[in-house]
């Protein structure tokens, strides 16, 4: 088949790897569409995609159009003449004409068993719900935001000690398997769709670094599985005086006092212990406004007095005085 590979950050690369890997002599990648190159790192360079480096590296012709809409750009893709389009977090709104232009469609790789999460935050939002497993599905795409027939899924555990970046990367592995199993499949003929059960389906919107802050007036449990989900970013975090403070790592502590939320209940080499709503949260790796992110016992033994019982968190500014102070650093 001629395929063209639609997609933009380390995710998608992954899949296109698995491509070119496996399109030995069966398919031929005409063509990789990916973001417009964006500022990167301290100096704002501009900076292509993981997607495009891998392309250009193996000499396939790359396209970065700001929009699909336009008949120029959908030209340009039907003279590629594609027996199909793979799209994997790509970023970009395929219209209608798009999705019908290769002989076989357009095909993505979701990483979430669909329909439980669609949107551009799966992996997150599972996370942060506190969902106990979830898998890659490859869907034939129409005009809906993930809605499409599912033409395969493979699932995966969410463990209790998985951060955002971890499952990224679990699901990255049993990603391109199946990707390549329903390639097969559509080529033989023999791929079998399943309609999606719009019942159980959740919106799962981009995160924010607004949302990361953590609200102490929540329950443990729910601060602590934001805490994971948003490892490595935006990273979640609190406010002490007029800093900011990012968290890291932190679990379920043990005890429950009647402070305020947000009150340092102890700190001491196994974490800092913050009473929230209901139950305490122990946070045991942080980083201070310009500083390395570090285990809260390297940080006691120079900064234990930022941290003594009965400080409370969160309280002495605002999000967007830390956002400042955050910019200025």
């Amino acid at each position: 088949m001629r395929i063209v590979f639609a997609g933009t950050p380390e995710f998608a690369a992954l899949h296109l790897q698995a491509l070119l890997d496996d399109c030995s002599g069966n398919h031929d990648i005409v063509a990789v569409y990916t973001q417009p190159d964006r500022p990167a790192g301290r100096g704002k360079k501009l900076t292509p995609s993981p997607v495009k480096a891998l392309a250009e590296s193996h000499g396939i012709p790359v396209h970065q159009p700001l929009s699909l809409k336009g008949a120029e750009q959908q030209q340009v893709l039907a003279e590629l003449n594609a027996d199909i389009m793979v799209v994997v977090a790509y970023g970009l709104l395929l219209p209608p004409t798009i999705l019908d232009t290769p002989k076989h469609g357009c095909i993505n790789v979701h990483a979430s068993l669909l329909p439980r999460w669609r949107g551009a935050a799966p992996i997150q939002r599972a996370i942060e719900a506190g969902d106990t497993e979830t898998g890659v599905t490859i869907m034939q795409m129409d005009a809906g935001l993930d809605t499409g027939d599912m033409l395969e899924t493979c699932y995966c555990t969410i463990e209790k000690s998985d951060t955002g970046g971890s499952l990224h990367d679990k699901l990255a592995v049993i990603g391109p398997p199946a990707l390549l199993t329903t390639l097969e499949q559509i080529e033989q003929d023999t791929v079998v769709a399943e309609k999606q059960n719009d019942a159980f389906s959740n919106y799962a919107p981009k995160i924010t670094k607004q949302e990361a802050l953590l609200d102490w007036s929540q329950p443990a449990d729910v601060l602590e599985c934001k805490v994971r989900a948003f490892n490595p970013f935006p990273v979640a975090y609190t406010t002490l005086g007029s800093d900011r403070i990012r968290i890291w790592q932190a679990e379920l502590g043990s005890g429950y006092a009647s402070d305020a939320p947000g009150t340092i209940l102890e700190a001491n080499n196994n974490g800092i212990k913050v009473n929230t709503k209901e139950g305490s949260l122990l946070i045991t790796e942080l980083q201070l406004p310009g500083k390395k992110r570090l285990p809260v016992s390297e940080i006691l033994k120079s900064r234990a007095e930022l941290f003594s019982s009965g400080t409370v968190l969160g309280h002495a500014t605002n999000d967007r005085e830390a956002n400042n102070k955050e910019s200025a650093q």
